[in-house]
């Protein structure tokens, strides 16, 4: 006795074979939508553009302007002079930079060991390490600054970058995404081969986790770019980062708002210019790991 399959009626399958290669084309609500959000998000960043461009004295009448002026490049160097944002810069980009690689590395080994590796305790540690994301990071800046001072390394620059070197956040962040997108079989099959530890997690996790890592570094360092807490607490003006200089503009009794919107817009630049020249791969890298997932 034979038996048959059910099939689809023809018209069902030819309609399903039909729409499986159609490309979706966005309506005019969409472009609205995507419109009044990409004016939104960019409203601050303009209106700061549009505040450095003029007087203190304009900017104190009423109603506001809403276009630009003419002293753009004179706030900007005056914001430049006022506030020595060549050190500060330097040193950002120093701090940034070292907090970036350091937490990307460090989380994204730590998230392979919890995602991938059994060890005893291994969920205890994981439990710790994400309940250390619900403490306030305030309660830690007096025995952290008594500590630093205990190494003399106050007004110093791995003051700033010891404390931030790897995160809990990245840690689960990175375990997360290594469970679904490094497949278990990939890392046995590399055992089997005769790889050694540091061969797997350079040719099979770093691989696997270039998405996550490019998305995790995009953040980190627009935090560490733009924290201020600890590092206006643990470094002086003689040796600031940029969130330290700038705050030396809003000194004196009267202000000049102009100049403290120029260095705001000084301080914006340089994450601007790091999506502009990255933002291409860190979307491509999501949109590779969600089609991998």
């Amino acid at each position: 006795m034979t038996t048959t399959e059910p099939t689809l009626p023809r018209k069902a399958g030819r309609r399903r074979v039909l729409g499986a290669g159609k490309q979706l084309h966005a309506g005019p609500v969409t472009y609205v939508v995507l419109t009044v959000f990409a004016l939104v998000s960019l409203g601050p960043l303009v209106w700061t553009a549009i505040a450095a461009s003029r007087t203190a004295g304009r900017l104190a009448q009423t109603p506001p302007p809403l276009w630009f002026g003419g002293n753009l490049f004179k706030n900007l160097q005056a914001a430049w002079d006022q506030a020595g944002l060549s050190t500060a810069m330097f040193n950002s980009v120093i701090v940034a930079g070292t907090i970036t690689v350091s937490t990307v590395l460090f989380s994204t080994l730590a998230g392979f060991a919890f995602a991938k590796l059994r060890f005893r305790f291994s969920g205890l540690l994981l439990l710790l390490t994400i309940g250390t994301m619900m403490i306030p990071p305030q309660l830690a800046v007096v025995p952290l600054y008594l500590w630093m001072s205990d190494l003399g390394w106050s007004n110093q620059l791995q003051t700033v970058i010891l404390p931030s070197l790897v995160t809990a956040f990245g840690t689960f962040f990175m375990r997360q995404y290594l469970v679904q997108a490094l497949p278990t079989e990939l890392i046995e099959a590399a055992r089997v081969d005769g790889a050694s530890s540091i061969r797997i997690v350079w040719h099979v996790v770093f691989p696997a986790a270039r998405p996550a890592m490019a998305v995790l570094g995009l953040l980190t360092f627009v935090f560490a770019w733009n924290d201020f807490l600890w590092p206006i607490i643990a470094l002086n003006q003689q040796n600031p980062t940029v969130q330290v200089a700038l705050n030396s503009l809003g000194t004196g009794y009267v202000p000049d708002q102009a100049v403290i919107m120029a260095g705001a817009l000084l301080g914006t630049l340089p994450l601007l210019i790091a999506f502009v020249l990255f933002g291409k791969q860190i979307v491509g890298g999501i949109m590779q790991g969600a089609i991998k997932g």
